[in-house]
């Protein structure tokens, strides 16, 4: 998402090299910590859920999901970190245009993704009769291809586009053309992009903890289930708000409306480090993934002491 934080030349009066600068290393110092532990549970996860655990019910299928996205992200993690201090040569222009657009993809399909945990938890408890017609591990492993169907189809051909063809030098990830400020496009960036999905989230987390606590259920599913919405909330509010609020902000910068240079400055700055931030999402899905985990092994452990508890009295009453 760094490419849509554009800052240069906004206002030719402002200059922006002390922020560009303090950027450089503080890419680094963020994308480092942020690749290390998103890694280890980004694959920690995907090494329980395909092998160890091997029970794929709608919560797995869809945290599988989120962790091949998370993945996808973490891949490309590298390539930001080496276009923040290199410029790239003019013919890897299509290559750039490609690897941003995989990461916008990374990006969106996390959001949607953790949009559909959320619904998928909220029709399970709230309209239980309803879920047993809907719900089922084939409906949510088509319910993951078409988000990745969708985000291929509609960030690829966008994001392409966002990059004029030039003979100079570049960074990769950094400054979009004028196409990619458009208000059109940051209109469908913020409202299908992240305030839709967010309300949905909001409003589905929330009507399940209060149906949860309204039941006064208090067994260790019911809790590992608040467990698991609150963490999925956290993963989806703190990365990506600041960094929505971010892109408003640049954008009425490039609209002309805020137009003190020294707001324009803050604001490059701030939309740059939580652009950065919003990677974090990579290590906070990995509370998602644990909770997940424990959750299928609790469900199977109970199945397994429960057959056990119903074959011993039936022992005992045949032997007197």
């Amino acid at each position: 998402m760094e490419s849509l934080s554009s800052s240069n030349n906004i206002t030719s009066n402002c200059s922006f090299e002390k922020v560009d600068h303090l950027m450089q290393y503080l890419e680094l110092v963020i994308y480092i910590p942020i690749f290390v532990f998103g890694l280890m549970f980004t694959v920690a996860a995907l090494f329980v859920f395909c092998i160890f655990l091997r029970k794929w019910t709608e919560s797995t299928i869809y945290m599988t999901n989120l962790a091949l996205m998370d993945l996808l992200l973490l891949f490309l993690l590298p390539f930001k970190m080496q276009a923040t201090n290199n410029r790239w040569s003019a013919y890897r222009q299509p290559l750039c245009s490609v690897l941003e657009s995989l990461y916008f993809v990374g990006i969106y399909g996390s959001i949607y993704t953790i949009m559909c945990i959320a619904v998928d938890r909220w029709m399970a408890i709230c309209h239980p009769f309803k879920a047993k017609q809907i719900r089922s591990p084939t409906a949510a492993l088509g319910i993951c291809v078409g988000i990745w169907g969708l985000v291929l189809a509609v960030i690829f051909p966008t994001t392409y586009s966002f990059r004029e063809a030039d003979h100079k030098d570049f960074h990769c990830f950094h400054r979009f053309s004028k196409k990619g400020w458009k208000p059109v496009v940051i209109i469908c960036v913020q409202v299908f992009g992240f305030l839709v999905p967010a309300l949905v989230v909001v409003y589905c987390s929330v009507r399940t903890i209060w149906t949860l606590h309204k039941s006064g259920q208090h067994s260790q599913q019911s809790r590992a289930c608040v467990k698991i919405i609150v963490s999925s909330l956290s993963a989806f509010l703190v990365p990506f708000t600041p960094s929505h609020l971010g892109i408003l902000l640049q954008f009425l910068v490039h609209q002309s409306v805020i137009q003190d240079c020294s707001a324009q400055v803050s604001i490059s700055l701030f939309i740059q480090i939580t652009m950065c931030l919003s990677n974090i999402t990579c290590c906070l899905d990995g509370l998602c993934y644990y909770f997940i985990a424990h959750e299928v092994r609790s469900t199977r452990n109970t199945f397994r002491w429960s057959v056990t508890s119903q074959r011993r009295p039936t022992f005992s009453t045949s032997e007197h």
